[in-house]
């Protein structure tokens, strides 16, 4: 099953006010219960989730009765199927309730020690039922054809076996499989040699900074600095830091290369014609949607350098150079909301998704589905949970009484009220949900707080702020996430070409990308060479294939939706629900297409474009009045 269930954000705890003062040695005691996640609608104590436990480990040996056996009759294929999924649902139960009590204080060793149980059933849960999709593709497809016939309860599984059949040709035989499983050990090794690598055994670079200070430029170090308001000190930091990667590009070139060999080697010998292909497949996402992507974003690149140009003219500086990226578009502007008003504003921000998203929203937070305060020994960041599929999910955040925290909560009750609508509307074999869509549900919604916020704020300095961090967003993951994205499919093409590659090549690739990307010879923004070797600090490329350009299609799709609903109104937000309610009922493009965009024609570009471009022309505006 291809499911997704926990989406974090990974967001800093910091101290905070609200109705009352959240400290940082604030004891969970101490909360009042409103503001806290009820888990007992869940299980009402250990002793109940015990229980459970015990009745999943019962079921997980049955699971194993099935094996061999998927063919006898419609019934026996029927029986093995509904037990799996029935075993699934409760084992999805119990591991969100462990996951919820666990993050509750990760001090106490009593739950972290349910969520170490739950991840040993899971994995005998996995060892049990892995013979279940090699054997069911070993069936003749008229007997599955009249199994589905014969028995009509089947029908709820319908789309689980034909997804499973799709695949047949890239599934092997048992023995092959096998081997691949057993390769499989080995592959992790590139990303676990760059994490020990980049983390701990890489020395860091040091430079000493305008104040006088000197500083160490760890990978939090960097990221601070990086975005200092003092030019000569951001220029100073990127530069050592990228060329302390330089020292090293050989050696983390060659493990890269490692790495996408591996990936090379499990496609080909699942006869695919690339890593692409096949990484795509999984969701039968078509080459052409990312292709589509790369093309699309090249033609929009006068939109890139046209923020270029404005950047540089609100930093104040003559040309725009690379390092000049990440300081703040415009200054940080103190906006303040406790947890009531954050609530309340929400509500009003949502109002164009409905009457029934609103009403939705309102039960989350009126039957205590999030759990807001900061605590000691809680987990940090924000995330939502819709694993409990009978049940409502669950939100974690960490409020700190400021912006960005009313921001991250409308992000993930997007993901909550897509897992809610999808879990009531689609079986549990279909709740579940791509990760092609996942960031939709959430994005369009910090993009109608973004909307509303404009509109109602009073000063200028408070519309420039909006204005610019949603800028920054736009610019930050459409044009960056698909610039990674290419360099990935160029290192992919030079292995299955059979070419060379090395750190040196790797460098030259990604600086040719970058300098195009950023209009380095048309004026808009100076390359420096040294970002030739930004690349060995993304871990990305190391541990995923294919992965990054999502975050550029999610928030494309998602701007695009947003400007439908703002313009078009009720009938968009209806169509939009094909998304919210379809789980995984079909298949993500399918869903795109059913909430209104074709994802293989320009359209979601044009309408994100066009937005990013009228917050341009408002930001510029607004300079202009202030002069």
């Amino acid at each position: 099953m291809k499911q997704i269930f926990f989406f974090l954000t990974i967001l800093l705890a910091v101290t905070m006010a609200s109705e009352f003062t959240f400290a940082q040695n604030l004891e969970r005691k101490d909360v009042p219960e409103k503001l806290k996640w009820n888990n007992s609608i869940l299980y009402k104590n250990i002793d109940e989730w015990q229980k459970d436990k015990q009745a999943v480990e019962t079921q997980i040996k049955k699971i194993s009765e099935y094996k061999g056996k998927l063919g006898e009759s419609a019934d026996t294929f029927y029986n093995a199927l509904r037990l799996y999924f029935d075993l699934y649902k409760s084992f999805y139960k119990l591991s969100d309730y462990a996951n919820r009590v666990s993050d509750e204080d990760l001090r106490n060793s009593e739950n972290q020690s349910l969520t170490q149980v739950t991840n040993t059933l899971g994995t005998q849960f996995g060892e049990a039922s892995s013979y279940l999709s090699p054997e069911l593709l070993s069936l003749p497809q008229d007997k599955i054809k009249n199994f589905f016939d014969e028995k009509k309860e089947l029908k709820e599984f319908r789309f689980f076996v034909d997804d499973i059949l799709r695949l047949r040709e890239h599934t092997l035989n048992a023995n092959e499989e096998q081997i691949l499983a057993s390769a499989g050990l080995i592959t992790t090794t590139p990303g676990e040699v760059y994490g020990i690598f980049d983390n701990a055994e890489k020395p860091n670079p040091k430079v000493k900074l305008s104040t006088g200070e000197e500083v160490e430029l760890s990978s939090a170090a960097y990221t601070k600095y990086r975005a200092s308001q003092v030019r000569e000190d951001r220029e100073k930091v990127m530069k050592a830091v990228f060329e302390n990667y330089q020292k090293f590009q050989n050696t983390i070139g060659s493990n890269l290369a490692g790495k996408i060999r591996a990936d090379y080697f499990f496609s080909k010998n699942r006869k695919y014609n690339s890593v692409l292909e096949s990484s795509l497949n999984a969701n039968k996402i078509p080459v052409s949607v990312y292709e589509n992507l790369v093309s699309q974003i090249h033609k929009n690149l006068p939109t890139l350098h046209r923020f270029l140009k404005l950047k540089a003219k609100m930093l104040g500086v003559d040309q725009l150079h690379y390092y000049d990226l990440y300081p703040p578009l415009v200054k940080s502007v103190d906006f303040k909301f406790t947890v009531e008003e954050g609530q309340n504003l929400i509500l009003d921000v949502f109002k164009p998704m409905g009457d029934e998203y609103v009403s939705t929203v309102k039960k989350a937070f009126n039957e205590r589905w999030i759990d807001y305060v900061p605590t000691v020994g809680k987990r940090s960041g924000a995330y939502s949970s819709g694993a409990a599929y009978d049940y409502h999910p669950y939100i974690l955040m960490n409020w700190t009484d400021d912006y960005e925290s009313v921001s991250t909560l409308a992000h993930e009750l997007g993901h909550t009220m897509h897992s809610y609508f999808s879990n009531k509307s689609q079986p549990f074999v279909n709740a579940q949900y791509a990760t092609f869509v996942a960031e939709i549900a959430s994005t369009i919604n910090e993009t109608l707080l973004n909307n509303y916020m404009v509109e109602k704020v009073k000063t200028d300095d408070e519309k420039l702020y909006l204005l610019g961090s949603y800028l920054d967003l736009l610019k930050g993951t459409i044009f960056r996430q698909t610039q990674f994205a290419e360099f990935e499919l160029e290192l992919h093409k030079k292995i299955e070409n059979g070419e060379p590659l090395t750190g040196e090549s790797i460098s030259k690739i990604y600086y040719d990308i970058v300098k195009n990307y950023y209009g380095n010879d048309l004026g808009a923004c100076v390359v420096d060479p040294y970002i030739a070797y930004e690349w060995a600090y993304i871990p990305h490329f190391i541990n995923y294939a294919y992965y990054v350009y999502q975050y550029s299609t999610s928030l494309i799709y998602a701007t695009a939706f947003a400007e439908k609903i703002v313009k078009e109104g009720q009938p968009a937000v209806d169509k939009f629900y094909n998304i919210l309610k379809g789980g995984s009922s079909d298949y993500p493009i399918e869903l795109i297409k059913k909430a209104g965009i074709d994802p293989l024609s320009s359209e979601a570009f044009d309408l994100t474009i066009a937005k990013m471009n009228k917050v341009m022309d408002q930001i510029e505006e607004i300079i202009s009045k202030k002069k």
